[in-house]
């Protein structure tokens, strides 16, 4: 038969239990501090700490509770606090994804060397995958400073929260969350009821605590978290840690309750560790000797509260099977679809039989609605061989109908293009000197128009000779 679930009395003051309520506490004397607790004889700590107790929580009014105040903590890293929202939130639990070797723990290292040195206050770092004199080599590499750093390598959970309870860090850091194992949960790390169980254990601790934990976790083939989904549900940020095909690490939050999922970390991997790019604007266009080739137009996209010039780079072949095939890994292969629809459609130019090609240089992944137009007039560009004038930035939402719809925050990405040399902007309103294009067939017009003329004049010159 099952036991049932019971009460004791805790004195909040000096810790005196007893099975009844009482006015005074017969240990210290203190008044009405007698606080109902919930034992459950079944249940057993992780760490072998006794039976649970669980203070029985009762509503209270909403307006009666006082927002918490400065209970955010930098991270001395610019691009970090920013993806973060402004800082690390006390009380939350944060998962950070990413590809073998992008460099999740130099990141992370470097987070509590700053951490610690900043706030002088500890920082637990629990590594289930390196041993420690190989994150001790890494921070004399980077030259950071490991003072009131503690760093615990194992893969059990049960050693952990007694590091955790005997050390009481402001910062926990662990590496990975797939390495760390509870024998309540079986002896095999990285199974579905390890990573709840672990997890869970790990993010109660912190939420009884002004503590900060962090988790990296391994990815898919798909690059996503491996693991339950169940586990993004349970923390309160959640990071994607991805590269470019240079040295450009890129840092954004596919969750966060305390911020914004908009904004972009920007880091450069460098000798010293990862490095923070400091103007990123120029970041992802390319510079050229020659001519621009057909194919590529330049867009401004919004990331967070930053406006970045990015290239859209298209080609277009004779598909070589009977159905088309559309190659995009940067850009949802999904919307290219549909612009090319539109293009056939309203234009008349023919993509049913190309293969298509799309890349964005520098490597950044786009997703949002304004650079519609620039895909649309990369793929123009490169189906006839015109290429796009030099320095013309081109902006807008492109409709169903052929229309081009008006974006966002029109102004700044106007300002951002002529602060870095762009003389022709093409958008939905002409603002601030931008050229207006209503349609895609207005923007053909007016973008590729001069360029044709020149052309097919010079093609019948070298006919006549």
């Amino acid at each position: 038969m099952a036991k049932k679930t019971g009460s004791m009395y805790k004195c909040s003051q000096c810790g005196y239990t007893q099975p009844k309520w009482l006015g005074r506490c017969p240990e210290c004397g203190s008044w009405n501090t007698m606080e109902e607790y919930l034992i459950d004889p079944a249940a057993v700590s992780p760490a072998g700490r006794g039976s649970e107790q669980a203070l029985k929580i009762k509503p209270v009014p909403l307006a009666a509770v006082k927002a918490a105040e400065d209970v955010r903590l930098m991270t001395q890293i610019s691009e970090f606090d920013r993806v973060l929202g402004g800082g690390a939130m006390k009380r939350s639990a944060i998962l950070i994804g990413g590809e073998p070797g992008i460099g999740k723990s130099t990141l992370l290292l470097q987070t509590a060397a700053h951490i610690a040195a900043g706030l002088h206050s500890s920082v637990l770092y629990v590594s289930g995958e390196e041993s420690a004199s190989q994150i001790k080599a890494r921070a004399d590499r980077l030259h950071l400073s490991t003072e009131r750093i503690e760093l615990l390598c194992t893969t059990r959970l049960e050693d952990t929260l007694t590091a955790l309870d005997t050390l009481n860090p402001l910062f926990v850091i662990v590496d990975s969350i797939q390495t760390v194992y509870s024998v309540q949960a079986g002896v095999v790390p990285g199974t579905v009821n390890q990573l709840k169980y672990c997890a869970n254990e790990l993010i109660g601790w912190v939420k009884e605590r002004d503590s900060v934990l962090i988790m990296t976790a391994h990815v898919t083939k798909e690059g996503l978290l491996a693991g339950p989904k169940s586990m993004e549900h349970m923390v309160d940020t959640v990071i994607s840690f991805e590269r470019s095909e240079n040295e450009v690490r890129f840092l954004r939050a596919q969750k966060n309750r305390f911020g914004s999922v908009d904004e972009l970390g920007i880091f450069a991997m460098t000798e010293q560790g990862l490095q923070p790019v400091q103007d990123p604007a120029t970041l992802f266009l390319t510079n050229r000797r020659a001519e621009q080739p057909a194919g590529v137009a330049c867009t401004a996209v919004f990331e967070g509260t930053r406006v970045f010039l990015v290239e859209i780079q298209a080609l277009t072949v004779p598909a070589k099977a009977t159905l088309n095939r559309i190659y995009s890994d940067k850009i949802e292969s999904a919307r290219i679809s549909r612009i090319a629809a539109v293009l056939e459609k309203r234009i008349g130019l023919r993509f049913s039989d190309q293969d298509i090609y799309i890349n964005v240089a520098g490597g950044i992944r786009l997703s949002e609605s304004a650079i519609d137009t620039a895909i649309a007039a990369a793929l123009y560009s490169a189906r006839t061989d015109i290429a796009i004038p030099a320095k013309t930035m081109l902006t807008g939402e492109l409709s169903l109908a052929g229309e081009i719809r008006p974006v966002p925050r029109l102004k700044q990405r106007i300002k951002t293009a002529r602060s870095l040399g762009f003389t022709a902007i093409y958008a939905p309103q002409a603002e601030d000197g931008a050229t207006a294009a209503a349609s895609v067939k207005e923007l053909v017009a007016s973008l590729f128009a001069p360029a044709s003329r020149r052309r097919s004049s010079g093609e019948a010159d070298v006919s006549a000779e």
